[in-house]
């Protein structure tokens, strides 16, 4: 039988239930009393019965009652034929009585049908008393012994309901407990990133902005700087603007990621050309194999150009840091739904400084290419150089911005 999410179907449920409550009436007539007139008065019973045991769960109150009704006047009806039932008839009654508990969410339509089935057995006692002359056939203490159990059914329903009511409860709490948490922690967030912003505005921020106003003093008397040096000033003076501009962009968004938008572009591969000079003016040499071209690097999706783009600005700034005067080759090729930007450096002609670098390029590298779904590879090469690959799948990108 076809089973949906680990239950039975409700329709399979159903139709379980009333054969278990249909049946067992039906299999011990036959040892109480086999007359026409006991069939016919269970046969319509049973039949009332399985129609409102379908239709239970939409009118719990309405249910029983009618059973109830149909019950008694079956008992009075066989009983004034000399007929009698089987004690199971009262199986369906109960069965209503405990649905009764379980859905009756009305106290008041609860209280009416309990009420009402009342009135019905009176009147149904007393009409049997008016219909049946023989003792034999008039109910007294013994069908009140087996109407006396059935208010544990009711009980037992709605011990069944008010359990189903505190698990809805305790899955509420726990909901709200865990938006509260979630909550709690984005403030907690939104707390330290806005200390870190302070702290960054109060110190990297000021360093820079010192930086860059020495370095427009220098500019200003160029004329007064050997040669070799007013390019590297205009160079310094260039880079200390854009790093202020980028670092205004990060404070932003570190005090309100929602709705930090850039002042400035993202950078991409259009830029590497501007990136590359910056690298020969430091003293840098690089040699670049572009393996498509420039309008075809164009079409590839802005966060994927800007993870390629700090890729290759990470590396290049890593080969001046530990290997200085090395040669470096650049490759960026972008085909097959994917680009690939390659940056390999040989030993350089001197030692590093001592100490370059925060120990962070790497893990930063890894991070922005594992946040596009792509791949890094770096690792030292055998003549004592390093290599960086980055391999940057952008077709999740187009299909997100179609």
């Amino acid at each position: 039988m076809r089973v949906l999410e680990g239950r039975w179907p409700r329709g399979a449920a159903d139709a379980g239930l009333v054969a278990l409550t249909v049946l067992p009436p039906l299999l011990s007539q036959p040892h109480v009393d086999t007359s026409g007139v006991a069939w016919a008065a269970l046969a319509a019973y049973e039949t009332v019965a399985a129609l409102l045991l379908v239709l239970r769960r939409h009118r719990p109150a309405t249910a029983f009652v009618t059973v109830f009704g149909a019950l008694v006047a079956a008992l009075v009806g066989s009983a004034s034929e000399g007929a009698k039932l089987t004690p199971l008839v009262f199986v369906p009654l109960a069965v209503l009585l405990y649905n009764l508990g379980s859905h009756g969410t009305s106290g008041r339509r609860t209280g009416a049908a309990l009420a009402g089935a009342a009135v019905l057995a009176v009147l149904g006692l007393a009409g049997n008393r008016m219909t049946t002359g023989s003792a034999e056939y008039r109910g007294g203490l013994d069908v009140l012994a087996v109407l006396a159990p059935l208010p544990l059914a009711w009980a037992m329903g709605f011990a069944a309901r008010s359990r189903r009511a505190l698990l809805a409860a305790a899955e509420q709490r726990a909901a709200e407990a865990g938006r509260a948490r979630r909550l709690e922690a984005a403030q907690a967030a939104q707390r330290e990133r806005a200390r870190i912003a302070r702290e960054m505005h109060d110190v990297v921020a000021h360093s820079l902005t010192l930086l860059v106003v020495h370095a427009e003093a220098l500019r200003a008397r160029g004329g007064e700087l050997p040669e070799w040096a007013r390019p590297r000033v205009d160079d310094l003076a260039a880079a200390g603007r854009q790093s202020s501009g980028e670092l205004r962009d990060l404070l932003r968004m570190l005090r309100d990621p929602a709705e930090a938008a850039p002042l400035q572009p993202l950078p991409g591969l259009g830029e590497l050309a501007e990136l590359l000079d910056s690298h020969r003016s430091a003293g840098g040499t690089v040699e670049v194999r572009m393996g498509t071209t420039e309008s075809a690097l164009e079409s590839v999706p802005a966060p994927v150009q800007a993870a390629g783009y700090r890729v290759v600005q990470e590396a290049l700034a890593n080969a001046r840091r530990h290997a200085p005067g090395a040669p470096v080759r650049l490759t960026v090729d972008g085909g097959a739904g994917r680009l690939r930007c390659e940056v390999e450096n040989s030993r350089g002609e001197r030692r590093g400084a001592a100490g370059a670098g925060t120990g962070l390029g790497l893990v930063s590298m890894r991070e922005r290419v594992g946040a596009v779904g792509g791949e890094l590879t770096a690792e030292p090469t055998g003549d004592g150089g390093f290599r960086v690959v980055a391999t940057l799948p952008w077709e999740p990108w187009e299909k997100a911005g179609a």
